[in-house]
């Protein structure tokens, strides 16, 4: 019985961490070193000025310690399960040779003494554990696996009072039973009793490596979990290093960022589910009747979010990849065509800052209630009664009327700073202590914007605006209302023209759709159904010009752009493979050097006086 069970384990274990099986991560993240380092110079970072003052100050984080012992110019992987029978995480590092790894540990761990470290070489690699953790180091010539086991004994497997306390293998599938995911995968349990043990109090068992308190309480369960957690992470480190180690790899990086990274969506709603068990027990069961982790986790596979760094700009670009059917539902969404009455609206000149946001809204609510049935399957509702809801859902909303409401077009732009006088109440006390108020006149600075965006509906706009009239929130001025109690922000208005629906405290910045902005838009908008630029060097001139900055952080602002010229985002209409992507890029004036270089160079400029 005892050879089934240990056979069983390492069965498991080449499941778990098998070289071939490439995609069984709940999460991924790759620095691409070769792609980098053909940008910059990993010795131009750790020698720059203000990261080796950093250093000297705080000895620990010296970066340039690790030169002489990681490959910085190859991919550098973390990768893990969070869903698994033996959750862990993996850090593997290429490194320049065995014995660099030897002498920095005895130097790390060891203080630069070889008998104060126990590594032990096992020929075709070697290992060391790490005081009080199930975290083990291993390494051969080419690469240093840092492995973590990440599962915990549940404080309910012992108690410090004589009491009664089951077999942690029976525990532990009770604990993780409701975080496996609905792959097929093996799970390993410790051969168990079937009773109850009573397990009393002890003393720590010292042994001369681990941290001793004399009064410190200790379990049989704990002793003997810590020790199968060493056995696993020795059996799972020959398993990934007896027949020639292989660097882990996955198919979701991307090899052309400079960093890239991917987390399993399903798996991760599942952890964050197991996690908030106990708090979701205060529903007091009706908890079983909302959203199932699983659920969620059929809409959205898996998230990217990947960097790149090169010299004219620095970009974050996140990529959703969804199911094939919540896929086809955003790309009804985000596929609007414009209503083309907004750009009359639109600034002549490039303002300095603005964000414009379009989306179907008919079609959202028309796929609403079918991906809320799907969210809400629950083996507590059976299909029938989910369809009854979303029939009613369906009956009471009219998608066509509800969407004219806000057809899904909106646009908000800033357009600078403006001084302006404002009547401010003063409280000031005579000599006999009596209150005395008075009006002044001050001058403030208050920044220029408006927001735009659409309503087919014949009626509603209009009725609002006069109900507005007759409560005296707003009082009609030509061919616009302007909002009662907004002088402090220039009087806001508001105005509508045929479908559009126009906020803003100025009338001076419309184009009536000729001003060239108004044609770089439309550009962007054609592929785009999000845009948004924010012109920083502009915006911090007019920042400073509006007399609202301190002169103090007025010079450091006008450091940041003279480096950095704008940040963009943007979020193209179409899918591509089921994907959607969201780009944020911070666009650089210079391109003498690489973006990281020139952010150093500013924060040394920033803070060397």
């Amino acid at each position: 019985m005892k050879k089934f069970y240990t056979f069983l384990l390492l069965f498991a274990m080449h499941l778990t961490f098998g070289q071939t099986n490439q995609e069984q991560y709940d999460y991924f993240v790759q620095f691409n070193g070769n792609q980098l380092s053909k940008k910059v110079s990993v010795a131009e970072i750790l020698n720059h000025p203000i990261i080796t003052k950093y250093s000297s100050k705080k000895p620990d984080l010296d970066f340039t310690k690790y030169t002489s012992l990681i490959q910085l110019d190859q991919k550098i992987t973390i990768h893990g399960k969070f869903s698994d029978s033996i959750p862990y995480y993996q850090v593997t590092i290429p490194v320049k040779s065995r014995e660099a790894v030897k002498q920095f540990i005895i130097k790390e761990f060891g203080n630069g003494l070889a008998g104060n470290v126990e590594i032990k070489d096992l020929g075709k690699y070697a290992v060391f554990n790490t005081k009080g953790k199930n975290k083990i180091l291993a390494w051969n010539d080419n690469y240093l696996v840092i492995l973590e086991l990440t599962q915990r004994l549940p404080s309910r497997f012992y108690s410090t009072e004589s009491q009664t306390v089951w077999q942690d293998s029976v525990a532990i599938d009770e604990v993780y039973e409701e975080t496996k995911t609905e792959e097929p995968s093996i799970t390993i349990d410790t051969p168990a009793n079937d009773a109850p043990v009573a397990v009393e109090e002890a003393p720590v068992p010292y042994n001369g490596e681990q941290e001793y308190t004399a009064s410190a309480p200790y379990t049989i369960q704990e002793a003997t979990f810590n020790l199968e957690q060493t056995e696993k992470l020795h059996k799972i480190i020959k398993s990934l290093f007896e027949n020639g180690f292989t660097a882990p790899s996955s198919q979701k990086i991307s090899a052309n960022a400079d960093i890239s990274s991917w987390i399993n969506y399903s798996t991760a709603m599942t952890s964050l589910y197991s996690m908030s068990n106990y708090p979701m027990a205060i529903f007091g069961g009706y908890d079983k009747f909302l959203p199932m982790q699983k659920n969620f986790g059929d809409f959205i596979k898996g998230i990217n979010l990947d960097f790149y760094f090169d010299n004219d700009n620095a970009r974050v670009e996140e990529v959703v990849e969804y199911s094939p059917q919540l896929a086809e539902v955003v790309n009804k969404i985000t596929n609007r065509k414009i209503n083309k009455n907004i750009f009359n609206y639109f600034p002549v000149q490039k303002p300095l800052g603005y964000m414009s946001y379009h989306v179907n809204t008919k079609a959202a609510l028309e796929n609403f209630p079918s991906v809320l049935a799907d969210i809400f399957q629950s083996p507590k509702l059976v299909k029938e009664d989910i369809a009854v809801v979303t029939d009613l859902i369906s009956t009471i909303v009219d998608e066509e009327a509800a969407a004219t409401l806000f057809d899904g077009d909106l646009s908000a732009f800033l357009y600078g700073f403006k001084e302006i006088e404002v009547m401010t109440k003063s409280y000031e006390y005579n000599e006999n202590y009596e209150e005395k108020v008075t009006d002044k006149k001050t001058k403030k600075s208050v920044p220029l914007f408006s927001v735009i965006f659409t309503s087919t509906h014949p009626t509603f706009a209009d009725k609002l605006m006069q109900l507005g009239v007759r409560k005296k929130v707003l009082v009609q001025k030509d061919n616009y209302y302007v909002v009662t109690g907004t002088k402090e922000y220039g009087d806001i208005f508001i105005k509508k023209d045929k479908d559009v629906i126009v906020v803003a405290n100025t009338l001076d910045y419309f184009s009536a759709g000729n001003g060239t902005f108004s044609g770089e838009a439309k550009k962007d908008l054609k592929k785009n159904y999000m845009f948004g630029k924010l012109n920083m060097a502009e915006l911090i001139n007019a920042f400073g010009k509006s007399g609202e900055a301190k002169p103090a952080d007025l010079g450091k602002f006008s450091k940041f752009s003279e480096q950095f010229s704008d940040i963009t985002f943007e979020s193209p209409k179409k899918l591509i493979n089921n994907k959607l992507v969201f780009g944020f890029k911070l666009n650089s004036l210079k391109t003498d050097k690489n973006i990281i270089l020139q952010t150093l160079d500013l924060t040394q400029e920033l803070t060397s006086k």
